[in-house]
C-alpha cells in the first residue's frame, strides 16, 4: 500500500473509527496486526490514513473485532470505497483543506444542522452578501484568492439542489437578520432569498430571537452533520484561527444537547418566516 500525499477529513476519520473498534475490545496494535495476518505497521498506517485501506479488509477487521453493529461496518466500508475525484478537488491547491473537508462533510451528510450567530448561514447567503463576509477577513484575502473562495462558497450550496439533499434545519439568531453586510439594500436581497429558500421542502429555518434571552453556543458557528449512522457524526465549529472537526461520542452528545436546547429557545418554522418577513418590512 502506498503512502498518500495528503490526507482529507473524512480519510481520517475512517481511520480513527478502526482504531476506535480496535481498542473498544482491548487490543493492541500488535495482537490486531497478528489477528488481521499483517505487520503492526500496517495497522498503525491504516488507522493514521497515512495509507488507504479496501472495503473488503474494512469488513475483515471489523469482523476480527467482533463489531455487531452491522450498519456502522457497511458505512464504514462504504467510506473505503470511495477513490472518485469531486467537484471540491478542483480547488485542492488554491485553498485550505478545512474548506474542502466541510464541501465533503455537506455533501456525505444524511442530515445537517446549522447554527449561525452573527452571519447567515453559507448555503443561503447570496454571492454578493458573502463577497461582504470574505472582504472583513483577516488578513485580507487577495482578489484573487477571494474570488476562489467565493467561488467555491457558491459551489457549495448545490448540496441543496441534489435529487436527494440532506435535510436542513438552519438556527439562526435575531442578529444575523439584523446585521446590515453590505448596507440595507443588500440585506433586504439576502433576507428575501432566505424567505425564498425556506420554500424548500428540505430546508427549516427558525430563528432565535433577542428575546429568548440566554442560551448555550452563544459565540460561535456550528454545523452538525448527520453521518448514514449516529457513530459517524461529525461536528465542525470555526474558531478564529480556522476550523475544528469534532467527532469523539462526548463532543457528539454534548453538541446535540446544545443543539436540542437551542432549538428549545427558537420560534417554529412558521412563526420564523413571520419574523424573518418584519425584519424585512423595517429594513
Amino acid at each position: 500500500m502506498a503512502a498518500r500525499r495528503q490526507t482529507t477529513e473524512r480519510q481520517r476519520r475512517l481511520g480513527t473509527e478502526l482504531r476506535r473498534m480496535r481498542e473498544q475490545v482491548g487490543m493492541s496494535l500488535g495482537e490486531a496486526a497478528a489477528i488481521h495476518r499483517v505487520d503492526k505497521p500496517t495497522v498503525s498506517s491504516v488507522e493514521s490514513a497515512r495509507v488507504g485501506v479496501s472495503a473488503d479488509r474494512v469488513r475483515i477487521w471489523a469482523a476480527n473485532y467482533s463489531c455487531p453493529d452491522q450498519g456502522y461496518v457497511d458505512a464504514l466500508a462504504e467510506m473505503a470505497r470511495e477513490r472518485s475525484t469531486n467537484w471540491w478537488d478542483e480547488y485542492r491547491d488554491t485553498l485550505v483543506a478545512s474548506l474542502l473537508d466541510l464541501a465533503e462533510l455537506e455533501h456525505h451528510a444524511v442530515a445537517l444542522r446549522h447554527v449561525q450567530i452573527t452571519h447567515l448561514p453559507g448555503l443561503l447567503q447570496r454571492e454578493d452578501y458573502a463577497r461582504t463576509v470574505f472582504q472583513e477577513a483577516v488578513p485580507p484575502w487577495a482578489p484573487d484568492a477571494l474570488e476562489r473562495v467565493l467561488a467555491f462558497r457558491m459551489r457549495r450550496r448545490e448540496v441543496l439542489d441534489r435529487i436527494q439533499p440532506p435535510m436542513c434545519t438552519f438556527l439562526v439568531h435575531e442578529a444575523s437578520l439584523r446585521m446590515e453586510f453590505g448596507g440595507r439594500q443588500m440585506m433586504k436581497a439576502q433576507l428575501d432569498h432566505l424567505l425564498k429558500q425556506s420554500d424548500r421542502e428540505n430546508v427549516t429555518i427558525r430563528v432565535v430571537p433577542f428575546a429568548a434571552g440566554a442560551f448555550p453556543n452563544a459565540g460561535s458557528s456550528t454545523v452538525y452533520a448527520c453521518g448514514p449512522v449516529r457513530q459517524l457524526d461529525t461536528v465542525q465549529i470555526d474558531i478564529p484561527t480556522g476550523t475544528t472537526f469534532l467527532h469523539a461520542v462526548t463532543h457528539l452528545a454534548n453538541y446535540r444537547e446544545v443543539l436540542d436546547r437551542m432549538e428549545q429557545r427558537a420560534l417554529g418554522a412558521s412563526d420564523s418566516r413571520d419574523f424573518i418577513r418584519q425584519v424585512l418590512q423595517e429594513l
